[in-house]
């Protein structure tokens, strides 16, 4: 069953659609350069044309000196083809070399584009919440532009280079195509001459018949090659998706591995595996059917294409009304006007591809545009103290967790936050944070603190990048990396500051979190907010860490907050808070009582 991000929408739209996303480069601080090479490309484009049109009155000539055995003739016209075709190469090359040029320029600009509105504002974060967030019921037509778009990272890698590269090469193909057959058509017009006839005893004449036989052959061709292919567009944008499913468990399971290993998770992986490639697989299978018809069909019809000419001309050449070169030219000139009025028939599977990609980057534009506005009110500031004030916080689905909460935390107090899992207390500390969208109120927290999730992001690459993550490590010294290893108990790290490695593959859960409590040496905040940021430890190394984090916050004149199930973690802290349940009609599901 297809998602509404699945249903095609209108041709038109589609057009929309692809110049509202090629528009924005081309009024970029880039502006100039791109015009420049877009100029360039299509002024080859039509070199390529007149090239074309300066061979076909060559081809008449040179084959009207075979006929005629013109020995002289027939070495000049050697001699210009010489030329012809040296023109016709440098115009090839130059053209590849720029429209390639554009498409890279494209790519680069529209992928920094979408990286920086991707990661401005935690898009990131809101979109990957989004998926589980409340549907409203009444929901517009145009709802599959707001959805939460699958694999942002495919969309980002994948689909805009298939944009920049379908953009240029098939509107360069469209506007070839179109100037050549403005071109030649006249040039057919003339060479055809008339049709004559007799019609229930009336003489008929149809001036420049082979357009109009030109004409009907290829608009009865683009109508049978869109009925064929029009399942194509569903299919490509489905493929897409199923490939960039399948390809991101592949990545969870690498990333997980120890995880799986140790719970003899490898059937299950293999089952779902299997499944995600299984729709790969099927997909693909329903693709190439379908191409299948439409290559038969589209080969018949460039066979077709080589002898209907010929088949056209041959009354007239063999009644002597034309020589053997003008047969030649009419040859070339019908199949150089066919192709033009034949573009759409032999493009039309990398059309499909286009229009899918231009509605995949769509939604997903439409969708970081949402997130990027606020969805609830918020106030976030800095202050002195950590203070909320009617502070109200729900799930992604709508359900209230805590409603007008005041909390109040002075430096040099430290706090405690327990409740039963899933009350929310992770999520109040994200609130804390402002990267909670779904949470109302006001928040002041002090500027200088540091949060320590339960699952640190630990990047590849050198350990001091690691370490001073998200600070350049140049911002600190070898002696600052070492001492905050060592006060974190990682003194078997201290050699390895320039060891690149995946280390958070690497690294057990405990030596994580004990890496992220060594950024808090590091840096030294003067609060902290940890949560469940020890839960891989033993007590006595859990114990030495939470001495030292409380002597750090209370010599910096701050305080700490954290988030713990364990009763020896209260000793480090002087004040508890409970998320309480409430009975069903209370407004929310918890409250926080203070003790």
């Amino acid at each position: 069953m297809s998602t509404s991000a699945e249903r095609k929408p209108p041709l038109l739209t589609t057009v929309k659609h692809i110049l509202a996303l090629a528009a924005p480069y081309f009024r970029s601080e880039d502006r100039w350069k791109a015009r420049g090479m877009l100029l360039a490309v299509v002024l080859l484009n039509l070199g390529t044309v007149y090239v074309t049109v300066l061979i076909n009155d060559w081809s008449r000539v040179f084959f009207d000196a075979l006929q005629n055995k013109d020995q002289a003739v027939f070495w000049t016209q050697l001699l210009r083809f010489t030329y012809l075709a040296m023109a016709g190469i440098l115009v090839a090359v130059f053209k590849f070399y720029l429209t390639q040029l554009l498409q890279v320029r494209w790519r680069a600009w529209m992928t920094r584009n979408y990286l920086d509105r991707w990661l401005a504002n935690r898009t990131f974060y809101r979109l990957e919440l989004s998926r589980y967030a409340a549907q409203p019921a009444s929901r517009g037509p145009d709802a599959q532009q707001t959805e939460t778009p699958d694999n942002p990272d495919q969309r980002i890698q994948e689909d805009m280079q298939l944009f920049t590269d379908y953009t240029v090469t098939l509107s360069m193909g469209i506007l070839n195509s179109v100037v050549t057959l403005v071109t030649f058509i006249g040039i057919l017009w003339t060479l055809s001459g008339p049709l004559s006839s007799t019609l229930m005893g009336q003489a008929v004449s149809i001036p420049g018949y082979m357009v109009w036989v030109a004409v009907l052959y290829c608009a009865a061709g683009t109508a049978i090659t869109h009925f064929i292919g029009r399942p194509l567009i569903g299919l490509n944008f489905r493929q897409q998706r199923f490939e960039a499913d399948f390809r991101h468990h592949l990545i969870r399971v690498r990333e997980n591995s120890e995880a799986i290993a140790l719970d003899r998770g490898e059937k299950v992986e293999h089952t779902q595996l299997d499944t995600r490639f299984s729709s790969v697989l099927r997909n693909y299978l329903m693709l190439i059917r379908q191409q299948k018809n439409l290559v038969a069909f589209t080969a018949s019809f460039a066979q077709l294409s080589v002898v209907f000419p010929f088949f056209l001309a041959a009354p007239r050449f063999f009644s002597g009304a034309i020589q053997f070169g003008e047969l030649m030219q009419i040859s070339r000139t019908f199949s150089t006007v066919q192709d033009a009025l034949s573009w759409f028939v032999e493009n039309y599977d990398r059309v499909a591809v286009w229009r899918a990609t231009a509605d995949r980057l769509t939604s997903f534009d439409a969708a970081m545009s949402a997130q990027a506005e606020p969805h609830a009110a918020l106030d976030r500031r800095d202050a002195a103290a950590l203070e909320t004030q009617g502070l109200d916080i729900a799930l992604p689905d709508g359900t209230a967790l805590l409603g007008n909460t005041a909390l109040s935390v002075k430096p040099g107090e430290s706090i405690l936050l327990q409740g039963p899992s899933g009350s929310g207390k992770s999520t109040l500390f994200r609130s804390f944070a402002g990267i909670w969208p779904f949470a109302r109120g006001q928040v002041s927290v002090p500027g200088n603190a540091m949060f320590i999730p339960q699952r640190p992001y630990v990047p590849d690459g050198k350990l001091r990048d690691a370490l001073a993550y998200p600070d350049p490590a140049s911002s600190y010294t070898d002696a600052q990396l070492v001492q905050a290893l060592e006060d974190a108990m990682l003194p078997q790290l201290a050699h390895r500051l320039d060891d690149s490695d995946v280390w958070s593959q690497k690294l057990s859960g405990g030596e994580q979190q004990r890496l992220a409590i060594a950024r808090v040496m590091l840096k030294k905040p003067a609060w902290v907010f940890a949560d469940e940021a020890t839960s891989a430890l033993d007590a006595p190394t859990e114990e030495k860490l939470y001495r030292k984090l409380a002597d750090g916050v209370r010599a910096a004149g701050g305080a700490m907050v954290s988030i713990a199930h364990r009763a020896s973690v209260g000793a480090f802290h002087d004040k508890h808070w409970t998320l309480v349940p409430q009975a069903e009609g209370a407004g929310a599901r918890y409250r926080l009582e203070a003790a």
